[in-house]
């Protein structure tokens, strides 16, 4: 089989423990480039938080996938092709099942990270994104528009608890876990594995020509999609059975594995 399109997660998969990209995974990454392939980053981070790493893998006339599927970017034209978001009614609903829940909730305005509340969470989301965080007095009044994504969060075995919830509560939204402590909310049918296929059928790229690699829950949408579903060893335990291949950890190279056994050979 010939693979067309490697799409990678970044987070936990591509990147190392440090937020870094290894000089191996690095290396076969442009040669698979060299080979034709499409290499699509596939990520919930926004878009600005990724772009250093896409131009780092010389991935300029490539595309991208940010905020777990609701925006696909072309960067070779710099512009935006698709984007879905969650309405202010949704974000404001979803504010009040944080409160009512007693977890943390996140969103993005103008490229800023908005909540009522400081966590340890957040700060993570804050270093890993590099967004300004603002927290705001009232969050609905800072809120008065639309945006891509919620992210709820809180103490690991707790929120659990409330994806379980949340997708009986509100089954017209799309619910996902990027982190144990991110939980993930976008539009209806908004998600990593929906944006792929929309990706490929705009290239002409079968789903047997697809590679996906990710780790988490907000991946098992593309892991399933791809022809080829691939998971890094440090994926949550609860998914590896759901997987077509596992591969070595994020610290241990993993992508460049995949780039070795199923592309060069």
């Amino acid at each position: 089989m010939k693979y067309k399109m490697l799409v990678l997660d970044m987070d936990d998969t591509l990147l190392n423990d440090d937020h870094e990209v290894s000089i191996e995974n690095k290396e076969m990454l442009a040669k698979a480039i060299e080979l034709g392939v499409h290499v699509i980053l596939a990520s919930g981070r926004p878009t600005p938080a990724m772009l250093a790493y896409a131009k780092e893998l010389n991935l300029h006339n490539s595309y991208m996938i940010s905020y777990n599927g609701a925006v696909i970017s072309d960067l070779k034209e710099d512009k935006i092709i698709f984007e879905q978001t969650l309405t202010q009614e949704q974000i404001h609903e979803l504010y009040d099942y944080s409160i009512k829940s007693k977890i943390h909730i996140i969103t993005y305005v103008d490229g800023e990270i908005v909540s009522e509340t400081d966590s340890e969470y957040i700060e993570i989301e804050r270093k890993i994104t590099g967004l300004v965080h603002n927290k705001v007095l009232d969050f609905k009044a800072a809120v008065q528009s639309s945006a891509v994504k919620c992210i709820l969060l809180a103490q690991p075995s707790y929120l659990k608890d409330v994806e379980i919830d949340l997708k009986k509560a509100m089954p017209h939204l799309s619910v996902s876990m990027s982190k144990p402590f991110f939980l993930e909310v976008a539009q209806n049918g908004i998600d990593k594995g929906a944006s792929i296929k929309l990706l490929a059928e705009k290239l002409n790229i079968l789903q047997s020509e697809i590679i996906a690699v990710g780790n988490a829950g907000n991946d098992l949408t593309m892991i399933e999609y791809a022809g080829l579903g691939v998971w890094v060893d440090n994926v949550t335990p609860e998914l590896r059975h759901k997987g077509d291949v596992i591969v070595a950890s994020n610290n241990n190279h993993g992508v460049a594995e995949v780039v070795r056994r199923f592309i060069l050979n």
